[in-house]
């Protein structure tokens, strides 16, 4: 069973890709029981998209669920050249774009394909999409969105068949804690309430009140209506235990990996909290019902499938009893899915 992960770094360092892998690791090693007993393998592949050209193939085969991760740069990557300070030093050929639209075409096309796509992703499936333009951050928002912050559910959201569980959970049903790091704004380019798109969130306003740029969609749903299926965040919700992330920082520093700039801002995202409140605790939250328990309910989806298409009986299944969003916060030891009802 592979799961593609389309990796949109261009080479540069990064903490959001090992998360991402390490959130795939800790799903496989509660399941190691089943998948030995089942003759199953969960593989984990990535993939260099800008850099490399490099995609996996569609779904139809082995592979079904793909996960794209967060990167530097402009959104459009016709406007990478290196030099403006936007790009961040990104020189690329655009050519990959044309081509990763094509395999999102193929997984929005299959009701077995899922693809959660985070921050750089979602700004390239927004263009895909032609429902948001990506757009600098001026100087009266503070430049980049950077740090622990709020973003806020959508009307949509809050009667969402899995999102209303989210709203439930927060302090006043709408208002979200995020780790944010992004220079642009994916301002709406038309109203996100058809079938086609959903908007999810949008970042915080003045007051009480939702801002204009758009922070989450749903493009389709799963086939039992529950969960989204094609999903982005502009948020980083693979970033999950931050002690652990300190320790690999740390070590990547030591080594000579990473500049002490690039050190001290990841450092101070990761440090950060939120006055009166447990930051991390609201942030696993945030994590879980934007990722980690989608990307579990995937998963144990094509578990089951697959054994089901060998015609060995399991007891994998990707029920909402699977996804006891309590469960799916690693601490420091790793993550583990306990059965009982969200």
């Amino acid at each position: 069973i592979d799961v593609a992960v389309l990796d949109m770094h261009h080479g540069w360092p990064n903490l959001g890709h090992e998360a991402i892998v390490h959130a795939l690791q800790n799903i496989a090693c509660d399941l190691l029981a089943e998948l030995s007993s089942l003759r199953l393998k969960l593989r984990v592949a990535s993939y260099d998209v800008r850099r490399g050209r490099a995609l996996p193939p569609p779904p139809g085969g082995t592979c079904a669920i793909y996960v794209g991760t967060g990167g530097p740069g402009h959104i459009d990557p016709a406007l990478n050249d290196g030099i403006a300070p936007e790009s961040q030093g990104v020189r690329e050929d655009p050519r990959w774009e044309e081509e990763l639209f094509r395999l999102f075409d193929a997984i929005r096309a299959d009701e077995e394909a899922a693809l959660i796509g985070v921050c750089h992703t979602f700004g390239v499936m927004c263009r895909w999409l032609g429902v948001a333009e990506p757009v600098l951050r001026p100087a009266s928002k503070g430049g980049k969105s950077s740090g622990v912050l709020e973003n806020v559910l959508s009307e949509h959201a809050v009667g969402h068949p899995w999102f209303r569980r989210f709203a439930a959970r927060l302090p006043d049903g709408r208002r979200l804690r995020i780790l944010d790091s992004r220079l642009f704004d994916l301002m709406p380019l038309r109203a996100l309430e058809g079938a086609d798109v959903l908007a999810i969130g949008f970042e915080s306003g003045e007051g009480d009140a939702a801002g204009d740029a758009l922070t989450m969609m749903e493009v389709e749903r799963d086939v039992t209506g529950r969960l989204p299926r094609v999903f982005g965040v502009n948020h980083h919700p693979e970033i999950v235990n931050r002690g652990r992330q300190m320790t690999i920082l740390e070590s990547r520093l030591r080594r000579g990996d990473v500049t002490r700039a690039w050190y001290d801002e990841r450092a101070r995202l990761l440090t950060e909290t939120m006055p009166d409140e447990d930051s991390d605790a609201r942030l696993r939250l945030t994590s879980s019902y934007t990722m980690l328990a989608p990307l579990r309910y995937y998963v144990y989806r094509q578990v089951r499938l697959r054994a089901q298409a060998l015609g060995r009986a399991t007891t994998v299944h990707e029920g909402l009893a699977s996804l006891a969003v309590d469960a799916l916060t690693p601490d420091a030891a790793g993550g583990g899915a306990v059965q009982e009802g969200v």
